[in-house]
């Protein structure tokens, strides 16, 4: 933790003196940082003026999902769908962020069926009748990150599929339930991993959310396999996804070695992913970006 003099401006850039806006904060943070708890540092914490920026981000984001939304169907490319996103981003004054992000080829991540994420579209990959596939929407706008991923159903999908898509929704919405002030990343993870496994499914442990805003991925890395009461406590100001990935099979996975990105599940049975941005607030949690 950063030492400011009481009289000094907070860390936090908001021009008041440390005593009168963040010191309480900071002795809090102190007291569960005593208790042997992982706490966050400030560089993490963002500012009224940065989640307003997160903010102006997510209405990219949220209304080119809301496009794909509109226009998917059986019979387009998953290349058709890169397409659109990238329209409807640049025409909006964003950049797709994962487009060349660590060498990503392309401006959204398509999942099909098997795939678990990181799906790279292609001309090749067409949308027929009985698909699930999650479309993941990573928008820069002005410097600041948001990031949210939706399922689709492409025409009529057997029951067994439509149910893991509604209780993989259902997994983020109970895990978004637990998100508070002063409680913990472990309370969210509890609840995911508990319905997920409670319906008969599992989840994915390798890969989870993370901190976002300011960055991509910042800290903390948000995982689905945690106990209640332990991992990162949450305070307001931080801003992560919840995006759990949950499989009708085995938890195990693997990455595609020609591409080096699209990760499958091992036993190649579906996998469902929904994905929201939230921010934590003084008495809750805000959804900035779904």
């Amino acid at each position: 933790m950063e030492l400011i003099g009481r009289n000094e401006p907070c860390w936090c850039g908001s021009g008041q003196k440390y005593k009168k806006c963040h010191l309480a904060f900071d002795e809090k943070l102190e007291e569960y940082r005593r208790k042997g708890c992982v706490v966050p540092s400030h560089h993490i914490i963002k500012t009224p003026e940065q989640i307003e920026g997160i903010r102006q981000s997510a209405k990219i984001n949220i209304a080119v999902l809301d496009y794909v939304a509109q226009h998917i169907r059986a019979g387009i490319t998953t290349a058709e769908i890169d397409r659109w996103v990238f329209e409807q981003t640049t025409q909006a004054g964003g950049i797709p962020a994962p487009l060349n992000y660590q060498g990503f080829p392309n401006s959204v991540c398509t999942s099909v069926n098997d795939q678990v994420c990181h799906g790279i579209p292609s001309e090749e990959d067409v949308l027929k009748e009985g698909d699930i596939i999650n479309v993941d929407v990573s928008t820069i706008y002005h410097g600041f990150y948001s990031d949210s991923s939706r399922m689709f159903c492409i025409g009529e999908v057997s029951p067994e599929k439509k149910r893991l898509v509604e209780v993989t929704k259902e997994c983020v919405q109970l895990g978004l339930e637990q998100v508070k002030p002063w409680g913990f990343l472990g309370d969210m993870s509890q609840a995911v991993y508990d319905h997920a496994v409670k319906n008969g499914y599992s989840v994915v442990h390798e890969i989870g959310g993370h901190g976002i805003g300011l960055e991509f991925h910042e800290d903390p890395w948000v995982g689905y396999i945690f106990k209640k009461g332990t991992e990162m406590l949450l305070v307001p100001g931080m801003v992560f996804t919840i995006e759990p990935m949950i499989n009708m099979g085995t938890h195990e996975i693997f990455v595609d070695d020609d591409n080096g990105w699209t990760v499958y599940t091992d036993d190649r049975q579906p996998s469902a992913q929904w994905e929201i941005q939230v921010l934590v607030t003084e008495t809750g949690y805000e959804v900035l970006c779904w």
